[in-house]
């Protein structure tokens, strides 16, 4: 790897996220809370000094005038040390609000991962460090690096390792000649949806402010909400919003973006992936209906309404709740957290093992039971009308594997540190996936994991970070090979 090329891609990286650390003073102007604006300039100035920095002090640098040439390797490296100091700059605002350490990190973790889970037991904050929350999740769910691709012309070629790292998935997919118009259009789709729920949220009855913390977290598929209780006392209509909107948060954005450029909705239902993801949900949640209506004695409207609100909000990995599901059933339990497991679609703003991955599995399974069958026949593994390379299925089996071992392997420590099989189990499934709350009165949905051990939150800032990045960037940091440097 070019440390050169390394440093200077990362330092512009860091420059540009300080200006993003500015947004929350729209806030603290609007609500006049001066008080609430020093934090988030601090927080700038700290991001832009690094880039600086580097700049000054890397030998070489300065000289740098394009990196179209950036390597696979080079890409990979580089989005995985922007999501981490990423996370490092946007938790420094927390600590000026009496918030310790590892806990205003673990608070920009899990917003910038879109995961979710609080380590907050009171929200009396101002509304900038609340709507810097939101936003942090707003960021992550597109990809900081996508938006960054999007806007800045320094990456309009070299952006494709750096779009394809930071979003690994089943296929590479791009639907434009141009990776800084895919990521243009990505970005047009995320936006115009989050404006629209804004608007049907205000029209419903929320507030402004509400109106756009929720916006920015359910479109992500995050969940931080700037109510304690999450979206438990509204109204079913905005209930029905956020559903439909937390829904296709968890849809793959490319085939949005051919649905809504055709005018044509009936796109979604030619994907194969799309089909699953929808009568999956839609299985899970008339389930779910009938096991509250019997066992819960809910009325069957009600059961209907929590139903769908909270499968689509633990499938989609958003993490809302629209009532304290830690006292349901155990049958009820089962049904969440069966669907936790499930995940989104592949390149969509939700997390989890993602529905393709699982199609895959199921396929690659039965082409080996056929083999058995018929040794001397081809399968051709297909995913729609696209045939599926070996080196992905290799990759596909590697990915299932770490994520589940990963998932296990932290499971046992937390069980060890935590004493407690169901907050270890429940969390690492929670944070792999980028899920948020689990179940259970200690991080369940209106729980915290502020009282958990600092070794726990450690653990579990690791897995978030290693979820939203799809475990692969991650884990090549680990090879000796990487860590071969030139100028």
């Amino acid at each position: 790897m070019r440390i050169t090329y390394l440093a200077y891609t990362f330092g512009l990286i860091m420059m540009y996220f300080g200006f993003v650390l500015l947004v929350p003073i729209i806030a603290a102007l609007c609500f006049q809370e001066y008080h609430a604006i020093h934090p988030f300039i601090i927080s700038a100035g700290l991001a832009i000094m690094i880039s600086f920095v580097i700049k000054k002090f890397v030998p070489g640098v300065s000289n740098i005038k394009s990196i179209n040439d950036i390597k696979k390797s080079e890409g990979l490296t580089v989005v995985t040390f922007s999501w981490i100091f990423a996370g490092l700059f946007a938790s420094v605002p927390y600590l000026f609000f009496n918030i310790s350490p590892i806990n205003a990190l673990f608070e920009a973790i899990s917003g910038i991962t879109t995961t979710g889970a609080t380590t907050l037991t009171t929200f009396d904050y101002p509304h900038a460090l609340l709507f810097w929350r939101s936003f942090t999740q707003w960021l992550g769910g597109m990809g900081i690096i996508v938006l960054f691709i999007a806007v800045l012309p320094q990456f309009a070629i070299a952006g494709r390792q750096l779009f394809f790292a930071e979003a690994p998935g089943p296929t590479e997919e791009k639907f434009t000649p141009r990776i800084k118009s895919t990521a243009a259009a990505l970005w047009k789709i995320y936006a115009g949806l989050t404006i629209i729920e804004c608007i049907l949220l205000k029209l419903s009855g929320m507030n402004w402010f509400a109106a756009i913390c929720h916006s920015f977290s359910s479109l992500s598929g995050g969940g931080f909400s700037p109510n304690q209780t999450s979206f438990i006392g509204y109204s079913h209509t905005i209930l029905w919003i956020v559903t439909f909107f937390m829904f296709f948060a968890g849809t793959n954005f490319n085939l949005q973006y051919k649905a809504w450029s055709k005018f044509n909705p009936f796109i979604l239902f030619k994907n194969e992936e799309f089909k699953v993801y929808f009568s999956f949900v839609t299985l899970i949640a008339i389930l779910l209906t009938l096991s509250l209506f019997a066992n819960m004695h809910y009325t069957l409207n009600d059961s209907f309404v929590h139903s769908f609100f909270n499968i689509t909000s633990l499938v989609s990995s958003t993490g809302f709740c629209s009532t304290d599901y830690a006292k349901w059933d155990y049958t009820s339990k089962i049904l969440l957290f069966a669907i936790m497991l499930f995940g989104s679609c592949a390149s969509s703003a939700g997390g989890g093992l993602k529905v393709a991955r699982w199609l895959l599995i199921f396929k690659i399974m039965k082409s080996e039971m056929m083999k058995i069958l018929h040794p001397k026949a081809v399968y051709n593994i297909k995913i729609g009308n696209y045939s599926v390379p070996k080196d992905i299925l290799y990759q596909t089996l590697m990915f299932v594997s770490f994520y589940f071992a990963l998932i296990v392997l932290s499971a046992f420590l937390i069980a060890i540190i935590e004493k407690d099989t169901i907050v270890a189990v429940v969390g690492s499934v929670a944070a792999v996936g980028n899920i948020g709350p689990g179940l259970g009165q200690i991080i369940g949905p209106l729980g915290s994991f502020a009282d958990l051990q600092t070794s726990t939150k450690t653990l579990l800032i690791i897995d978030m970070l290693a979820g939203r990045l799809e475990l692969i960037p991650f884990l090549v940091l680990f090879q000796k090979d990487l860590w071969s440097f030139k100028k």
